[in-house]
Formats: C-alpha cells, sequence, structure tokens
C-alpha cells in the first residue's frame, strides 16, 4: 500500500464518521488493521465496535436513555481516534515525505520529559535574567541602547536555540500530550521569562502538529493563547487555530468542549474584527501568484528604467549626508517626466503594500537557498537580530550593521522569512553600500514608524494586522517555495471558504456586517463564486436590490448569463441604477442570442443617455445580428460623426457597407483597417470586396494574407469563407468559381 492509498482509505473513514455512518467506518478501519499486522489496535476497535452494537440494539428495542446522544458522540469522536492512530502508524512506516523522515530522526532523541525539559528552559534564561530581558536593553552592550527583544550574544544564545529547536521538532512530532503536558506547555508560553520570539515559535510547532495530528488538547492550547496580550502570540495562535478548525471542521461538532470555547471567544468584540482581518489575509494570499506576474510585467518594468542612471542624476550620495536640507530635488521631477507612468507605478507599488499585499514574494523567491532554510523551523522561526545564525553571517557587533538588522526587524512589510534572507544576502557586499542601505533604511523605518504610530491611533488593531499578515507569507514562502515543498498538503491549495464550514461559519453568520466584508473582498479580488455565495446568502437575511446585483455581476463574471439576467431583472425591482442595470441586462441577453431582447433595453438607455457613443455601439451590434444592416449603418456612421477618431467603427461599417451592395464605401473602410492595424479577418474580408468588384487576382492576394500574415491556418479560412459564402453571392459572385478560386489560393499557398 502506497502512501496516497493510505491516505484515500483515511479520508473515506473520516467522510464516514463525520456524516455518521459508522458500520461503513468500522468495516473499513477494520480492514486497514487487520491486512497491515496491526493488532495492537484489533481489541480497541472490537470493544468500540461492540459498544456501538449494544447502542443500536437498546435504540431499536426502545429503551429511554438520556445520555444517549452524549455517549454517541463520545463513541464517534474514539474512532476518529483510533483511526488517526492507525493511520499515524502508517504513515510513520509507508511515507517517504520528509516530514515523517524528520519524525523517524527524531524518535530516538525525543524529550523524554517535557516537564523538566521546559522547567529547565525556564532556569537557564531566568539564570540570565540578570543580563538580558526581552524588550529591555541588554547591558553587556552600550547601555543606552533602547532597541525592543534583545535576545543574549549570537555565541551564547547557539547553544539555547538548538534546545528550543528541538523542543519544536518535540511538540510538532508529538500526536498527542498529556493534559499535564498541555498546562505545562501553556505557562511556558505565557512566561516572560522566555524570550517572545522563541514563545511565538512553538505556537507554530503546536499549529503544525494539530495539521498532522488531530488533538483537541492543542486545539484549546491555541484558544488559551488567542486572548494573549502579546500579539506575537495570539496572532501565531489564532491564524493556526482557524486554520486547523478549517482543515477539522467536519469533526469539529462532535467535540462540545471545542464549540464552548468558540462561544466564549466570540464574546469578545475584538475576536470577529480578528478573525474577519485574517480570513480576508487568506483570501488575499491566494492572489499573490498573480499579483507577482503583475509585478514582474507591469511594475517593475516601468520602475527599473530609472535605475541605471539614478544615481548620479539625483546624486543619491548627496542625500544620505547630514546637512541635506528639506527640499526636494529639482531634478526628480525631470526623470519621473522621463518615465512616463512611473509615478503612478510607485505609488500603487505602494499602496498595494499598505493593504497588505504580498509585493515580495518575487524579490525574495530567489533567496531561500542559503544554508538557514535547509532546516525546516527556521521557515517558521521570527525574526530578531540576536538569532545566531544571524551573527555567523554578520558582524552584529559593528554598530552600522546592527543598526541595519534592527531597521530589517522594525520592516513591517517584510516577513520574517524574508528579514532572514535579506540579512544573509548582504554578507559580502563591500562596506559603503552597507553603509548606504543602512542609512537608507533608518530613515525609511523612522518614517514608517511615524505613520504606524499615526495610524495605530486610529486603528487599534494595526499592529495585530501587520503580525497575522506577516506569519500567513511565512506560511505562503514555506508551502511554496521550501525544496520539499510537495511532501506537505499545500494549505494554499484551500478554499478559505469559512463561511461555509460549521465551527467559523456560524459565528460569521451572527453578525452580518463581518460576512459582507468577506464578501465584498471576494468580489474586489475577483473571487466571483464564493462571493456569490455569501451575497447569496445575506439576501435571504434582507432583500436588497444592490445585493441582486451584485450576484448577477458575480454570475455574468462566471459567463452563467441566465441566472445573472434572473439577478438583475429581480434588481430592477428595487429601482437601484436603471442605466447600469438595464445595460447589463441588455449584454446577458445578447450572451444568450437574443439580441432582440437585448436591443429593447438597449433603446431605453438611449432614451436616458442619447449621448452613449458605447450604447450607440451596442445598438449598431443588435442590429447588425438581426440582419438589419441599413438601421446598423446608420448608427454606426453617427458614431463616427459624434467621435471622428473612433476605430471601433471602421469594421462594422466596412461589413455593412459590403453586405448592403455598397462594395465602394466597404473598399475604403476595409483599407483603412489594413493600413492601421489588421486582423485576420479584415484581409479575408477585402479579399470578398476585391471579388466581388471584379477584382480577383486582388482577391486572391488579400486571402493568401489572411493565412501567411494573420495567423489563420487553412482550414480555420475555409470555416469562415463557408459561414460568408451567401453573401458572396449575393453581391455577384459566381457560385460556380468558387472551388476554382479556392483551387488557385492553395497553389498559391504552396509558393
Amino acid at each position: 500500500m502506497t502512501d496516497q492509498e493510505l491516505k484515500i482509505k483515511y479520508t473515506a473513514i473520516c467522510s464516514s464518521l463525520s456524516t455518521r455512518r459508522l458500520k461503513p467506518a468500522f468495516d473499513m478501519l477494520g480492514k486497514l488493521i487487520s491486512e497491515n499486522g496491526l493488532g495492537i489496535y484489533h481489541d480497541e476497535h472490537r470493544n468500540l465496535e461492540e459498544t456501538y452494537n449494544y447502542m443500536l440494539k437498546y435504540t431499536v428495542e426502545g429503551v429511554f436513555d438520556p445520555e444517549r446522544q452524549k455517549v454517541y458522540r463520545k463513541l464517534i469522536t474514539s474512532i476518529f481516534e483510533l483511526a488517526d492512530k492507525v493511520n499515524e502508524v502508517l504513515r510513520l512506516r509507508l511515507s517517504i515525505s520528509v516530514e515523517y523522515e524528520k519524525k523517524r530522526m527524531i524518535r530516538n532523541s525525543v524529550i523524554p520529559d517535557l516537564k523538566a525539559y521546559l522547567v529547565e528552559l525556564e532556569v537557564l534564561y531566568s539564570n540570565d535574567r540578570g543580563s538580558f530581558q526581552p524588550g529591555k536593553a541588554n547591558s553587556r552592550r552600550d547601555k543606552d541602547s533602547s532597541q525592543s527583544d534583545k535576545i543574549t550574544s549570537a555565541s551564547e544564545d547557539k547553544e539555547n536555540q538548538q534546545k528550543m529547536q528541538n523542543l519544536f521538532y518535540h511538540i510538532w512530532f508529538s500526536d498527542k500530550l498529556t493534559s499535564e503536558e498541555i498546562n505545562h506547555l501553556s505557562k511556558f508560553l505565557s512566561d516572560k521569562i522566555i524570550p517572545l520570539p522563541y514563545r511565538s515559535f512553538m505556537i507554530t510547532s503546536v499549529m503544525l502538529s494539530l495539521q498532522r495530528f488531530f488533538d483537541a488538547g492543542k486545539i484549546m492550547l491555541l484558544f488559551d493563547h488567542c486572548s494573549s496580550k502579546e500579539a506575537e502570540i495570539s496572532q501565531r495562535a489564532l491564524v493556526g487555530l482557524l486554520i486547523n478548525l478549517y482543515k477539522y471542521d467536519s469533526r469539529i461538532p462532535f467535540y462540545q468542549e471545542i464549540a464552548g470555547r468558540l462561544k466564549i471567544l466570540n464574546e469578545n468584540p475584538s475576536f470577529k474584527r480578528n478573525i474577519e482581518r485574517i480570513i480576508i489575509q487568506f483570501i488575499r494570499s491566494k492572489g499573490t501568484e498573480k499579483l507577482q506576474q503583475r509585478i514582474r510585467d507591469e511594475i517593475l518594468p516601468e520602475m527599473i528604467k530609472i535605475s541605471p542612471y539614478l544615481k548620479n542624476k539625483i546624486n543619491l550620495d548627496s542625500l544620505m549626508e547630514e546637512s541635506i536640507s528639506d527640499d526636494k530635488n529639482p531634478e526628480w521631477l525631470d526623470i519621473l517626466n522621463e518615465t512616463p507612468g512611473l509615478m503612478n507605478k510607485m505609488e500603487e507599488f505602494t499602496e498595494l503594500q499598505m493593504k497588505g499585499d504580498d509585493v515580495f514574494m518575487g524579490s525574495f523567491s530567489m533567496l531561500k537557498s542559503f544554508h538557514f532554510f535547509y532546516e525546516i523551523s527556521n521557515w517558521f522561526l521570527p525574526f530578531f537580530p540576536d538569532n545566531p545564525e544571524i551573527a555567523e553571517n554578520l558582524d552584529v557587533k559593528d554598530q552600522l550593521i546592527r543598526q541595519m538588522v534592527e531597521s530589517v526587524e522594525r520592516a513591517p512589510f517584510l516577513c520574517n522569512s524574508d528579514k532572514y534572507s535579506f540579512c544573509l544576502s548582504i554578507q559580502k557586499l563591500p562596506k559603503d553600500n552597507i553603509e548606504f542601505m543602512s542609512q537608507a533604511m533608518k530613515a525609511e523605518m523612522e518614517q514608517v514608524k511615524e505613520l504606524r504610530d499615526d495610524e495605530e491611533l486610529l486603528n487599534p488593531g494595526l499592529k495585530e494586522e501587520f503580525i497575522s499578515n506577516q506569519f500567513i507569507q511565512d506560511l505562503y514562502r514555506f508551502y511554496k517555495l521550501f525544496p520539499r515543498k510537495a511532501d506537505f498538503e499545500d494549505i494554499f491549495n484551500w478554499c478559505f471558504d469559512f463561511h461555509n464550514k460549521q465551527a467559523v461559519g456560524d459565528i460569521l453568520k451572527e453578525d452580518t456586517k463581518v460576512l459582507r466584508n468577506i464578501a465584498e473582498y471576494y468580489l474586489a479580488k475577483d473571487h466571483f463564486e464564493e462571493a456569490a455565495g455569501i451575497f447569496s446568502y445575506l439576501l435571504e437575511q434582507e432583500k436588497s436590490g444592490e445585493l441582486y446585483q451584485k450576484i448577477a455581476w458575480c454570475y455574468q463574471k462566471m459567463n452563467e448569463f441566465e441566472t445573472a439576467l434572473d439577478a438583475y431583472l429581480k434588481a430592477e425591482l428595487y429601482g437601484v441604477d436603471q442605466l447600469w442595470n438595464h445595460k447589463k441586462i441588455a449584454l446577458c441577453f445578447r450572451n444568450l442570442k437574443k439580441p432582440d431582447k437585448a436591443l429593447e433595453y438597449y433603446r431605453v438607455v438611449e432614451k436616458i443617455k442619447p449621448e452613449d457613443l458605447g450604447n450607440q455601439l451596442n445598438i449598431g451590434n443588435c442590429l447588425l445580428e438581426l440582419e438589419e444592416y441599413e438601421e446598423a449603418l446608420k448608427c454606426y456612421f453617427k458614431i463616427e460623426y459624434l467621435a471622428p477618431g473612433n476605430k471601433k467603427v471602421w469594421r462594422p461599417i466596412a461589413w455593412c457597407s459590403f453586405i448592403t451592395g455598397k462594395k465602394d464605401q466597404a473598399e475604403k473602410y476595409f483599407r483603412k483597417l489594413i493600413e492601421d492595424e489588421p486582423n485576420k479577418h479584415d484581409f479575408i474580408n477585402m479579399g470578398h470586396v476585391q471579388w466581388s468588384l471584379g477584382n480577383r487576382k486582388a482577391a486572391l492576394d488579400y486571402y493568401k494574407k489572411s493565412i501567411t500574415e494573420n495567423g489563420f491556418s487553412e482550414a480555420e479560412f475555409l470555416e469562415v469563407f463557408e459561414q460568408d459564402l451567401l453573401h458572396l453571392i449575393n453581391q455577384g459572385v459566381d457560385k460556380d468559381d468558387v472551388p476554382i478560386m479556392l483551387d488557385q489560393l492553395r497553389y498559391f499557398l504552396e509558393k
């Protein structure tokens, strides 16, 4: 049996249990146990099935038992947990993934006593407290230093970090922790003696452990720390909780203690704001690849045009001088004028940053090959300047380098993983470059800090937003860039439709404002199916013309025009933006091949806004589809008269002129098209005109060009020609000459 076959069987068992089909679950689980020689679980399986058979018997006999449902839920959770154990044993035996390679590797070095190990770490950092306290100045350095979260010097902390790494893996690869271990770990995570980066690091190990093996105790641990006053702890706990509630949604209803904790947490006013923000961040992450493509193709090409001559042109070195005035360099505007669109692109890039979009994924994706990233745990480690891994590569005792590393730490738009990449990538840079970068980053971070401080007053959750977004970006990099990423289930391939899940969905549906915000974000990011689902739910709660319109728009963008039309027509009843609505109804009718109905609505729009040339074009197109060519021509000429530079009408004018026998007029407009930006249809249409005028050699020449110059295959050409044949005959072409002309064309094409 392969790992994939095991996954299919395990998933089928869990699916049966979540839908309360226990008999099939027992059968599949029993077979899995017997076929793989797991006799150690045979008795547990038999006892559970016997218990279920007794329950069935008493239920059928009508025996009253007020505790039956409680026992039933407990039985289901017990079967789930047995299935988890069987699955884990077999995965440990079969899986070739790096996760299980690592688990097999550390089995012989497992921490024997978690409580004792945690106490040892607490004592270790307690002894160092005289020289170091997180968030306070480090007395071993300049006493005036006030940077936050100094840990210990790199040389002293290397062994301590190894201990933390061992703890990280121990938690990750522990299937279940006892209630006593959970209590001790919870206290450890709240103990401010332990450096904050390491405590938030351990929250991540709990999250990863849960993704591998369900443990209600670990979920309760995450619940405990979602309310932490330390944002680095609370945000990682909340992200980890949401990921695992999503993953295990089908089994959560059987754990009443989890449902109870959700209700308690939901009483906290900030909880819904937090989950709304994090869900939106997850949704945003799904557009990262598309955003990177856009940055590569549109934004960066404009921005890098300036780079070859920027330093000399605006004298960048002088900008770093202490005596620089506050006046703007007068040459900046000249450069921006020389690069059209640059300012807009720079502003757009900055706006994307401020919104939390992952603008640096592409920039840092090539900087994940350092030895630092060979260690899986380092992908999840919060950034801190005193990390011994940094000290091994940079001279952090050098004031200049230290200043730059601490500026990197404060950068709100870089995730932890990218901060490490940046610091590791500059180790071989000349000192002049580092000095320039350090001063630039210091100035930038001071400005960012001022902006953040101001915005924090207006938006108290801003710090939490940055932290959770950075963590989600760290996770994104791991699942997308880790060399053996295929060994893990990529959570960023999930739909993240939390509103459709039982546990979180019920909470979201209690507050339609939160749900509406999520729907609007889906809509803004072109996730039309998800947006339509939420808007439809909201519509059941309260009828609204705007909601009908947004549902219609979603279905229109999904090319489901019947459904879209139905919603647009219902929106009509609410008197919403009639002009816009009429246009969309007409568009749906056109896509449903009902140009007569579309024309009715376009005529209504014409009465409301007669100067709308776009609407005139649509009227002309409908008339064209209805074969009312003379009327269509009138519309097109009206547009040309009112907007002489509009080239869109040349093609329909030319075609309608040909069909209505105005051959000289058709030739004039097709020639204008061919001299401008012709497409393959323009050449074939011009060929039709020339043939109808008796210019057969010219016709063959244009037909040939339509195939050789514009990408028509011969088969495509013949298909279009067949559709146009009736019009050719109507314009005087002899039907009997057609085969001869086509054969002559074939000979021309061979030359």
